[in-house]
């Protein structure tokens, strides 16, 4: 039964990747984020101290934490920046479809570069007409030989322009939609590969985004994860297991609203007194309190099904849905709280909007979520 008790060796990891948040992460987030540019030195950082990669299998030579465990650093790095979060999440989510499907070769190759220096994977699914219909990409593998040929197009790809290699998708026939899809895995520096242009986003502009083009990429069977045409039920897999690490992103982006407003609220003076003591403002600020114990409640039982191989599909979109909507929602009434003040980035809350907008878009919209919950109770039963 799931218990929403952390041991202390969790705890341990969140204090640490909460001193690095402090340290390291927000003296320098409101730079990268004017500058739209990734900090690589703080990536360093974060690879030297044991906070990237920290689910990989310890046959790689990984940490081989709890997805709870992964989770609980996911919030504190959110809480710093969810842009630099966002990079770091990304190297899980890149080299899940490895550990779901991959070979013990395929994983000792490819996951141990994660392992022998700070480098990224990026995983590279979305396209311009295939976002979350995962189904109608057309990025195709031609059979070629012994293996395939692999040209298309991925759009909305984390980290792409600093990848050291893909995980992705691509289909054998377009036609056939999810029973054609194929997964892989490709170094970023084989012959026909080229990164497109870099988004320049409304938020989350620390973390690199950008289109990856095939074009007749070579790939052998040893680039191929699992069978031929079984590459969905990888990428349903993966998206399970890798939104509540988003939701505890969400989680992080709503306790820093909070903080920052109850802050603010305290030192801001009104009609002669300080505005936390407006109920208006009280009002907002408990708000926030509720939407963050929720997330919180909701990410660790998502993410305590994972751990125990319980079938989670739904614990994870809600809670996907959930922290994505309730962050939208504190940060914007963080800015309100903070007035005129909360609309210039001499505060922090701005950013905390813009970057929480992302949360309700990518891997899966907030409005797909609810379809996921919806057919999991109305057809799956």
């Amino acid at each position: 039964m799931f218990t929403p008790a952390y041991s202390e060796e969790s705890l341990a990891l969140a204090d640490t990747a909460r001193k690095f948040a402090k340290d390291t992460i927000i003296p320098v987030a409101g730079e990268y984020d004017e500058l739209g540019k990734m900090p690589l030195d703080v990536f360093q950082a974060a690879w030297e101290l044991g906070l990237m990669n920290v689910e990989l299998p310890e046959a790689v030579g990984g940490l081989d934490v709890s997805t709870v465990e992964g989770c609980l650093i996911a919030e504190e790095l959110a809480y710093g920046c969810a842009a630099i979060g966002t990079s770091i999440m990304c190297n899980h989510l890149g080299a899940l479809p490895l550990m779901i499907a991959g070979t013990a070769e395929q994983q000792k190759e490819w996951l141990g570069k994660l392992v022998d220096e700070m480098c990224f994977v990026s995983y590279a699914c979305s396209e311009p007409e295939a976002g979350s219909d995962v189904a109608a990409m057309r990025t195709r593998l031609v059979p070629d030989g012994d293996g395939f040929t692999l040209t298309g197009q991925k759009r909305w790809i984390t980290n792409a322009a600093h990848a050291k290699f893909f995980t992705g998708f691509a289909t054998i026939d377009p036609s056939l939609r999810h029973k054609g899809i194929t997964a892989f895995v490709v170094s970023a520096d084989a012959p026909g590969i080229t990164i497109g242009k870099k988004e320049n986003k409304l938020g989350q502009r620390a973390s690199n985004t950008c289109d990856v083009i095939f074009e007749d990429v070579k790939l052998g069977p040893e680039n191929i994860l699992g069978e031929v045409g079984r590459g969905f039920p990888i990428a349903m897999e993966t998206f399970d297991k890798s939104r509540p690490m988003i939701a505890a992103q969400c989680a992080g982006l709503i306790r820093r609203a909070m903080d920052e407003s109850a802050q603010y609220a305290k030192e801001r003076k009104t009609f002669g007194v300080p505005i936390a003591q407006h109920q208006a403002i009280q009002f907002m600020i408990a708000e926030m309190a509720m939407a963050y114990e929720s997330v919180r409640l909701l990410y660790s039982k998502a993410a305590w099904e994972v751990d125990n191989g319980i079938k989670r599909t739904n614990t994870s979109a809600i809670a996907k849905a959930m922290g994505a909507d309730l962050a939208m929602k504190c940060t914007t009434d963080a800015v309100q709280v903070f007035g005129g003040y909360g609309y210039t980035k001499e505060y922090p809350v701005e950013k905390l909007m813009r970057d929480a907008k992302l949360m309700q878009i990518y891997e899966g919209t907030s409005q797909v979520q609810r379809l996921v919950i919806a057919k999991n109770i109305l057809v799956r039963g």
